[in-house]
């Protein structure tokens, strides 16, 4: 648990630093979470094989999936937020090159623009599926089975309550695309019940996230569609 509880704590440090340092936030908590995990290395499991090919056609779908996924959510009437009291309040639609810099400046879409958004998208391609798979799918996935004998599982090891509970507890991780989460929880896990491997949830994952923002960034800036940041 503890690459995920770290990237989870050193998540709020975005909410103390200027736009101008966003990069930088998203590099402390990326190589910070990297740290904690190259720590606990020694007592994770096996890591498997990649499994290329399955890997990255299931993140390809998914990313493709969870984007059209959500606009369909929006055009349907369901609302859009997690319906919990603990996630109250109207998602705003923000386009990120409106964001205010210290100087009372838009930020635009120029260098600083770009280095905010790579250094987003590297932490979110490497940092995220390593850390996230470790606690949702070689740890979760298991301990909701037997918390106090997962280790002793196989890994992949199915009960419908482990996969079903995964799923839906995903929702509070993403709670503006809780409707689509549920269903990319679905394919991870049955990518993990098929493989059985760490390392090609990894990749699958990585996959997702990249192809997800490329996506993003792509109909934003150059197709000029507002509703891309949604995503973003």
């Amino acid at each position: 648990m503890a690459p995920y509880l770290s990237y989870l704590l050193l998540l709020g440090i975005r909410d103390f630093v200027p736009l101008e340092y966003a990069w930088v936030a998203s590099l402390v908590r990326g190589v910070g979470a990297l740290l904690v995990t190259a720590v606990v290395w020694k007592h994770l499991p096996a890591m498997g094989r990649p499994h290329w090919g399955a890997a990255i056609t299931i993140g390809v779908l998914v990313a493709f999936g969870w984007y059209y996924g959500h606009l369909l959510t929006l055009s349907s009437g369901l609302p859009q937020r997690l319906p919990l009291p603990l996630f109250g309040g109207t998602p705003e639609l923000a386009d990120p090159r409106a964001a205010v810099l210290s100087d009372g400046t838009a930020l635009g879409a120029g260098g600083l623009f770009w280095l905010n958004s790579l250094t987003r998208v590297a932490v979110a391609v490497v940092t995220v599926p390593l850390v996230e798979e470790l606690f949702w799918r070689a740890f979760l996935l298991r301990a909701l089975i037997d918390w106090n004998n997962f280790e002793n599982l196989p890994l992949g090891k199915f009960t419908w309550f482990s996969f079903l509970g995964t799923s839906l507890l995903s929702t509070v991780q993403h709670p503006d695309h809780w409707v689509v989460s549920i269903f990319c929880w679905f394919a991870f896990n049955a990518l993990m019940y098929w493989k059985k491997s760490v390392l090609c949830l990894v990749i699958c994952h990585g996959v997702t996230n990249l192809v997800l923002y490329a996506w993003v960034l792509f109909v934003g800036l150059a197709l000029g569609d507002a509703r891309a940041w949604w995503l973003w």
